[in-house]
């Protein structure tokens, strides 16, 4: 099944290694084109996170053409989505919140599928510092959305697919 571009999105948090710490990382993936839309780094997994990740859709100048109204964004029932904060910004946007079922990882899996790449391709075990990582992650994704052409959006780059689909329409 294929989407229309910035209309179903996913969300979720990895964390990454650092210094004997964590950074975390959350972001909004497109499923009709697998292009990251929105994301952001932190030192700490506080609401601000998955909230300042939601409010970057609104600058993303590709979806700023398109109305979040209506479009659905899924993710997890973890305490960041169920938080009235988290569930007011996105009813803020106009858009649809989805959770998957308890215990479901099945549901998530874009976005699950995402970070593992991520974590397979990007070397964030020689980060030192939380700049170094931000850095390494800023160029994974302009890499992943402009240059990592992938078997399931018919060899394309997700930009390029996006593209392809709403040329499409």
């Amino acid at each position: 099944m294929v989407f229309a571009p910035f209309k179903v999105f996913s969300t979720d948090i990895t964390y990454i290694p650092l210094n004997y710490r964590f950074a975390y990382l959350s972001v909004v993936k497109d499923l009709a084109s697998g292009e990251v839309v929105a994301w952001k780094l932190a030192m700490h997994m506080e609401m601000s996170l998955v909230l300042d990740t939601v409010e970057a859709m609104k600058n993303n100048p590709d979806i700023a053409t398109a109305s979040l109204k209506d479009a659905m964004i899924h993710s997890d029932q973890g305490v960041h989505y169920t938080n009235p904060q988290y569930i007011e910004k996105v009813k803020g946007l106009n858009m649809i919140q989805s959770m998957s079922r308890r215990g479901n990882c099945i549901d998530n899996a874009p976005i699950e599928s995402f970070f593992g790449h991520l974590k397979d391709d990007v070397d964030y075990k020689q980060c030192k510092t939380f700049d170094e990582l931000h850095s390494l992650i800023i160029n994974y994704m302009q890499y992943y959305n402009n240059e990592r052409r992938q078997w399931d959006l018919k060899k394309m780059t997700p930009v390029g697919y996006r593209n392809h689909l709403l040329a499409t329409v």
